[in-house]
């Protein structure tokens, strides 16, 4: 059996189909040998991790880095454009997982969901009706990335009743309204949905000007942690120039001991978009499959590079 190199975790029961078709090696493990980190030609991973430099560098015969998930963006593409190495990801699969969460996350912060369900859990309905929340009829929802999930997400709203625009890389033949700049997304919007990739041409996009445009509003971030200036956003928060967010991502993952674990107006969730057994099933099975294409020699069937 292959032996590759694992970087990161995956759940019991797809590491068990990981398993039966490859061994995984520990990447310290490979690093502090040089009969095996010789030998290595492929490494599986997920979106949420990042895969060094340094250890790319010390796998000679690496040919692959497959990872299980839609972003890209903790792979190091120029090193391994520059070996030739392929990169490939799912995407497609996890589309309707992450639309799912993210209306769902969107009426959970509207309705203020999370919060109602611990004022009944606690008792504390019999002391008066819980305080009237937001509707997400009539809104105005501005998309920030307009690729698959943008798109997703704004054909499952427009049953709701909302008005839709979207800022994206270029206008689109799409049935919304096309704004130039983010900036103007915000200043327009009551709602800013984020859907764009990570990276660094996107970092912090989401700044206290933004933020600032968005004033009175609610913000939805499906996209990548590093989209948002965190710390910005937790002040917005605070001080209530923001009404509220729901966030599946974050600059720092797993979030341990954020100001946002503290602010009552955040619904929260552990990046879960695409946290469902049939979604994660179906992107690992065509992540095993690049990796058996690959090492057979044969072209990756959803290459990046």
């Amino acid at each position: 059996m292959e032996q590759i190199v694992k970087v990161g975790q995956f759940p019991p029961e797809l590491q068990r189909c990981i398993d039966a078709e490859f061994t995984c090696l520990d990447p310290d493990v490979v690093m502090r040998s040089q009969e095996l980190s010789s030998k290595i030609r492929a490494v599986v991973t997920r979106s949420s991790y990042r895969v060094p430099s340094e250890l790319i560098q010390r796998l000679p015969a690496l040919e692959i880095i497959a990872t299980s998930g839609v972003g890209y963006d903790g792979i190091p593409l120029e090193e391994t454009r520059s070996r030739g190495i392929a990169v490939t990801n799912t995407p497609g699969i996890l589309d309707a997982a992450v639309c799912e969460l993210g209306v769902g996350l969107m009426l959970a912060m509207l309705r203020q969901i999370p919060r109602a369900d611990d004022y009944v859990r606690s008792g504390s309905w019999p002391s008066g009706a819980y305080p009237l929340t937001t509707s997400l009829n009539g809104m105005r929802i501005g998309i920030v990335g307009l690729g698959r999930i943008g798109q997703g997400i704004a054909r499952r709203l427009e049953p709701f009743g909302v008005t839709i625009a979207y800022a994206s890389g270029r206008q689109q033949a799409a049935p919304w309204r096309h704004i130039e700049s983010v900036l103007a997304l915000a200043a327009w919007a009551d709602t800013l949905v984020l859907c764009c990739p990570g990276g660094e041409s996107t970092r912090h996009l989401i700044n206290t000007e933004v933020l600032d445009a968005l004033a009175d509003g609610w913000l939805v971030n499906m996209s990548r942690g590093s989209v948002v200036d965190e710390r910005a956003l937790c002040q917005a928060l605070k001080v209530g120039s923001l009404r509220g967010a729901a966030l599946d991502v974050y600059e720092d993952e797993p979030l341990i001991d954020s100001p946002l674990q503290r602010l009552e107006n955040v619904v929260l969730s552990p990046h879960a978009g695409s946290a469902t057994v049939e979604a994660r099933s179906t992107m690992l099975r065509l992540t095993l499959d690049n990796l058996h294409a690959v090492l057979a020699g044969k072209p990756p069937l959803t290459p990046v590079i």
